[in-house]
Parts: structure tokens; C-alpha cells; sequence
């Protein structure tokens, strides 16, 4: 069974490869059939992920991996219900594309089974 502090590392480790946009350690926290969604807003216009299983979730992470640069990583609150967690954390996100830089929080709500996420739900909200 996975306990808090293995699950803590896990959020930490799924941050920094976030951060460092580093595909592979990205794939390698999630399990074969995990579940992705991502929802949020910018610009006023609607964002919305859904994803299946790691086949479905590695395209969807390598074009945020390809499309955005993050910088300034904060996180604000770490709570842990083993098997579940709740990040709260900041960034400034870089676009590769047009240059502009938005600061902002997302919450990520998260299970775990057998060391890896099953479940991993992202909300973001430009601040």
C-alpha cells in the first residue's frame, strides 16, 4: 500500500517533471489505465482534456510539454487522504508559441493504487 509520504513524492516528482517538461519521468508517474482530465479558462475561452490510459494521456502531455514552458513554481498547499491528494500550486506558464507569460494556479486532485496515479484531475485559472 502506498502511504502520505510516498504520495507527497509522487506530487513532487509529477511537479518537477512538469517544470522541467520532461515527457518521459511525465509517463512514468501514471498507470496503464489512468484517467486524465485538465479543464480550465484563458482568454475567456474554454479548455477542456479527457483522457484514457497512458496511450491516450502521452499525446495529450507531450503537447503541453511541446507547447508550454513553466516557470516560477510555487506550491501554495499539499494535502494527502491516502489513496488521494490535493495539490494546490502556481506558475507562470510560458507559451513556446506566441512568447506570453500568464501566471497561474491550478489544483490537481489525484489518486493513487500501486505507487502510481489512477486518477488525476487538473483545474488552472490564469491569474
Amino acid at each position: 500500500m502506498t502511504d502520505r509520504q510516498q504520495i507527497e513524492q509522487l506530487i513532487r516528482e509529477l511537479h518537477t517533471a512538469r517544470v522541467e517538461g520532461n515527457l518521459e519521468a511525465l509517463c512514468a508517474l501514471y498507470a496503464d489505465e489512468a484517467r486524465l482530465r485538465i479543464a480550465g479558462s484563458t482568454d475567456g475561452k474554454p479548455i477542456a482534456i479527457a483522457a484514457i490510459g497512458i496511450n491516450e494521456i502521452r499525446p495529450w502531455l507531450s503537447i503541453l510539454v511541446k507547447t508550454f514552458r513553466l516557470t516560477q513554481y510555487t506550491i501554495l498547499s499539499l494535502s494527502v487522504d491516502v489513496p488521494r491528494a490535493a495539490a494546490h500550486w502556481r506558475v507562470d506558464i510560458h507559451s513556446k508559441i506566441t512568447g506570453v507569460v500568464v501566471p497561474t494556479e491550478l489544483v490537481d486532485l489525484i489518486d493513487v493504487r500501486g505507487g502510481r496515479i489512477s486518477s488525476h484531475i487538473e483545474f488552472f485559472v490564469p491569474i
